[in-house]
């Protein structure tokens, strides 16, 4: 008979060698894994990892261990995850997704203490360094400090693997994340360096270096598609930046380069159609859509849709060809091309828009009947319904009618805070205000983090000058979630005005009217300047606003208010 010693030794063997531990299977060992496995399929993580965790320490099994961390982080419990995490690596040093588990975790918890050591010993063991490497950058992107993880990564990355291109690279993307792009662009240019040819190095030097330096950058990209024309990644990277500048002659230039070396790329004829339609070129943009469609139609009747993503491709071209129709004023061809789009994940969004579509054509009836005709799968699409004919409602002028749908729509959909917050404006523009602040009071209640309810509800309180206190409070919390919104830098403005602090108003709706120039912030924005005794200044802001939004409401009571002619 073995000894318990000689157990133990084999025992040893066994886990280095990455077998399973002898372990018999008890009623009770059977009775725990099956309470696991049973928790885990329905969902209850929590008890699926603890149970898994005390497995694991019983038996000495991996697997379990394996269970328990996987568990855990859909459960998002962190710290059991680490200490299953920690527990998987005793059982299986030697298992390479073990040990990068326990390192991502220790990374997104912010834990650098000994990680470079480790990673570099599985980096130096591993017989593809270039795919190590890639793993080890993965894992140490997970630090929130992105100037630790660059420090940690250089430490990583020791002298028998710096003379490959690989760790230059994702050095590159670290310095970039650490916000050093000097430091990014010049590991960039060092990987292309030992490599000539590596696209990823190519790709890096332009993104990078147009931060930095960027006609180096776009005279270096061109040079390098000079020796490496078959590079379709950088070359649509350039054309990608040339549109970013306004250069479309540019970008057009680099697609029909890469279109004669890569006649049998067809996604060419979109990506040129998008850069046409970006230039306003709309009938050249269509003419392209429309040969794209009819390719992707051959492919369609040749080959199963479930085989290809044909469907998607046309829907998506079909997509742009709308936005083309929508700014040339064809409604009606907008709406046709809705109607063909048959992709099933576009399909209710299409008709979405072709009711909206129907309905700024003044067909309301016709609109009512495509939004009857939906057949919404889940809630959120019954609210979507909802919303989408109350507006067409509201902007026909039958607010009452707006009104009727979302009461019964927030009777059968009580929880959805979007229905709540339109039925509280439709109550806010017919003058019910206890109304709209039981709507709001009931959005904010549902979604804490709401900025617009709070700020709905604050402007309100401004605007009919009253209840300032608790209208500070609530514009004080929007601003907290959204500080850039300007519209809520529009209502701060507003409050500021009310409680004469004209300097501080001035502040918020400058700042407002430069990220929104709408009429109502003009107005608000030029009536705290006439109290600042910068009547020139109003009267221009306001004139501005009105040349853009002569049908403004608010801006035309505020001119006649102050006696200023459009």
């Amino acid at each position: 008979m073995a000894s318990a010693a000689q157990d133990e030794v084999v025992e040893q063997i066994r886990l280095r060698a990455g077998e399973p531990p002898a372990v018999a299977l008890t009623p009770d060992l059977l009775y725990r894994i099956l309470l696991a496995e049973i928790a885990a399929q329905r969902g209850d993580f929590d008890v699926a990892s603890e149970q898994f965790l005390s497995l694991a320490k019983d038996t000495s099994d991996p697997r379990l261990a394996q269970k328990a961390f996987r568990a855990a982080i859909i459960n998002r419990n962190m710290a059991r995850a680490n200490e299953a995490a920690q527990q998987w690596v005793l059982l299986a040093p030697g298992d390479p997704e073990a040990v990068a588990s326990s390192l991502a975790l220790a990374a997104s918890n912010g834990q650098t203490s000994g990680m470079a050591g480790a990673l570099w010993k599985r980096i130096e063991r591993a017989e593809d360094k270039d795919t190590a490497i890639l793993q080890a950058a993965a894992i140490i992107a997970k630090l929130s400090d992105k100037k630790v993880a660059l420090d940690v990564l250089e430490r990583t990355l020791r002298a028998p693997v710096r003379s490959l291109p690989i760790s230059h690279v994702v050095l590159a993307d670290a310095a970039w994340a650490a916000g050093d792009p000097e430091r990014a662009l010049d590991e960039a240019r060092r990987a292309q360096a030992l490599d000539p040819a590596l696209e990823s190095a190519a790709q890096r030097v332009l993104e990078y270096g147009m931060s930095v330096d960027p006609q180096a950058a776009l005279a270096e990209t061109r040079a390098f598609i000079r020796a490496h024309p078959e590079a379709s990644k950088v070359q649509l990277l350039l054309a990608n930046h040339l549109v970013r500048r306004g250069d479309f002659e540019g970008a057009l230039n680099v697609i029909h380069a890469l279109r004669q070396t890569t006649p049998e790329d067809f996604d060419l004829l979109y990506t040129e159609a998008e850069i046409n339609f970006r230039a306003e070129r709309f009938d050249e943009a269509r003419n392209l859509l429309q040969q794209y469609i009819n390719v992707q139609t051959q492919r369609r009747q040749s080959v199963d849709d479930r085989a290809t993503d044909a469907m998607g491709d046309s829907s998506d071209a079909r997509l742009m060809l709308v936005k083309i129709a929508e700014r040339q004023g064809d409604l009606a061809e907008a709406i046709h091309q809705l109607e063909l789009i048959d992709d099933p994940s576009l399909v209710f969004q299409a008709r979405i828009h072709k009711a909206v579509l129907e309905s700024r054509r003044g067909d309301l009836a016709q609109a009512r009947r495509t939004l009857a005709a939906l057949k919404p799968a889940n809630d959120r699409e019954r609210a979507v319904v909802a919303l989408t004919l109350s507006t067409i409602l509201r902007e026909g002028g039958r607010t009452e009618q707006a009104v009727e749908v979302l009461v019964k729509a927030d009777k059968e959909l009580p929880n959805t805070s979007e229905i709540k917050y339109d039925l509280g404006m439709l109550y806010e523009r017919q003058g019910r205000y206890d109304d709209f602040e039981e709507m709001m009071r009931s959005v904010i209640e549902l979604k804490p983090d709401d900025a617009n309810a709070y700020n709905s509800l604050g402007y309100t309180f401004v605007d009919q000058d009253t209840r300032l206190d608790e209208a500070r409070e609530l514009l004080e919390r929007a601003l907290e979630l959204e500080p850039d919104n300007p519209y809520i830098l529009d209502s701060v403005g507003w409050y500021f005005y009310r409680v004469n602090d004209y300097d501080s108003a001035l502040e918020y709706l400058e700042r407002s009217y430069e990220l929104l120039p709408a009429a109502e912030v003009a107005a608000h924005l030029g009536e705290v300047l006439w109290r600042l005794g910068r009547h020139d200044e109003a009267r221009r802001v306001w004139r501005e606003a009105y040349a853009k939004e002569a049908d403004s409401e608010v801006l035309n009571k505020t001119m006649k208010r102050f006696g200023v002619a459009p």
